[in-house]
């Protein structure tokens, strides 16, 4: 099903008709310079090697602020002071953005779409109502859900954890709340439902039993899972990794320790990694490390494309610019199969002084140019290139042999030391780094 363009009772961007391509050449900032959905690359339209969806929270509720000061962003469907109102005008300007754009997906905490009421009943009310307007906006313009999920770290009550929290009362609650998030996912026919345990982790180890709060959010999540499948969700339950901030350690750390916790509470086989670069970056990792480990672990699920500074230790939530970080996920993207019900999310906000609407449209469009031309130079690297046939040359020595044997588990501790003191003194061999990068920078 095509996109259709749709207007609500108000055209919010109408400076803004459809993004359109128009080439490397041009110099309309308003338009795809590398970003051609339907062109085929690598055997399939560039719009299936990314599944781009828009971040709900940051695109349209996202004003700027920081601990500094207040926000500086006034949005036009923010107006009035009914919260359900301003809700309703937020699910129309998404739409038009999202139809515009051309982003076939969006995503969204339950928060963002729906006002918190004053009490949990009315909150559930009000994400019901706007569940059943966002279903015909769906229906209408051919955009998907990529994944919902629960804010579970904005409300006070949250300071100690969702899951986590040492008062019971706390974990009803955000059961109460993850069951309203599942079924706003089921209703709008989501393609997963993600957790990111914003709160989930420690301030102080000195008042932690870190081992309850770990076995309680394993419960919490097998319950969840158990709910979701017995109400007819079918898509992949994601976890997001995130090593810290705002809690001075995260429980879901990093993609390992995930995978880790998975496997270790028998969660591996519903469970799969919804990987953030920036996250990666706070982590110590590089974006393609820890999407390459999801992969490596049979744990990738879906990604949210943003970038950070390497320089500060907090989440700065940047739109992707950086080509290169672009050209190497995609490599690894290629060479691991790509995405299948994941996709990518961007989860990245216009700069606290880009206070133009139009600001939101060249950001989005930005990365997606990024990443489109970081497909497409990383398909010519993997095609017309010596990589990976260099790549490959670096382990032959397992292919045959007593190299075959041991990678296949057939040699013993014993086996292999007597190969060892029969053989000739293991040569130098170059890892060639320097090679590798001079390919990488030849295609950029």
């Amino acid at each position: 099903m095509s996109i259709k363009i749709s207007i609500g009772k108000e055209e919010y961007f109408p400076q803004v008709k459809r993004i359109k391509y128009e080439g490397p050449k041009s110099n309309n900032p308003l338009s795809f310079k590398y970003y051609d959905s339907e062109k085929i690359i690598a055997g399939k339209p560039m719009k299936d090697h990314f599944r781009f969806a828009t971040a709900y929270w940051h695109t349209f509720c996202g004003t700027g602020g920081d601990p500094f000061g207040p926000g500086t962003k006034i949005f036009p469907w923010d107006y009035t002071d009914n919260p359900i109102k301003n809700a309703k005008n937020r699910l129309d300007a998404a739409f038009e953005f999202f139809t515009k754009l051309g982003t076939n997906f969006y995503c969204f905490h339950d928060r963002d779409i729906a006002p918190e009421g004053k009490n949990l009943k009315e909150s559930i009310i009000n994400l019901e109502l706007m569940v059943n307007l966002a279903k015909e906006k769906q229906e209408e313009s051919g955009v998907k859900l990529l994944w919902g999920t629960a804010n579970l770290f904005s409300n006070p009550i949250y300071m100690n954890g969702a899951a986590t929290n040492p008062d019971f009362k706390v974990v009803a609650h955000a059961a109460a709340q993850v069951k309203s998030a599942i079924d706003a996912t089921i209703e709008l026919k989501g393609d997963n439902y993600v957790f990111w345990g914003g709160r989930e982790g420690y301030s102080s180890l000195l008042n932690t039993n870190m081992k309850k709060e770990l076995d309680h959010l394993a419960v919490f999540l097998h319950k969840a899972k158990d709910y979701g499948r017995a109400n007819g969700f079918k898509g992949t339950f994601l976890i997001e990794p995130k090593p810290m901030e705002p809690s001075k350690h995260q429980y879901d750390f990093d993609v390992a320790a995930v995978v880790a916790f998975l496997k270790h509470y028998d969660l591996d086989q519903d469970f799969k990694i919804n990987i953030e670069n920036n996250h990666a970056t706070l982590a110590g990792h590089t974006f393609a490390h820890e999407i390459q480990s999801a992969f490596d672990y049979g744990a990738f699920g879906s990604l949210d494309i943003n970038q950070g500074d390497p320089h500060n230790g907090w989440d700065t939530d940047e739109f992707l610019h950086n080509i290169y970080d672009a050209v190497h996920i995609m490599m690894v993207l290629l060479e691991s199969g790509g995405l299948k019900d994941g996709g990518m999310n961007f989860d990245a906000k216009t700069r606290r002084n880009s206070t133009d609407l139009e600001d939101i449209f060249i950001g989005h469009i930005n990365s997606m140019d990024t990443l489109a031309k970081g497909l497409i130079i990383a398909d010519n690297i993997l095609r017309d290139s010596n990589y990976l046939e260099l790549k490959k040359e670096r382990y032959s020595s397992f292919n045959e042999n007593e190299g075959r044997q041991f990678s296949t588990g057939k040699l013993n501790l014993s086996q292999l030391s007597k190969i060892a003191l029969n053989q000739s003194k293991p040569e130098l061999k170059s890892g060639k780094q320097e090679l590798f990068e001079s390919i990488i920078n030849k295609y950029l």
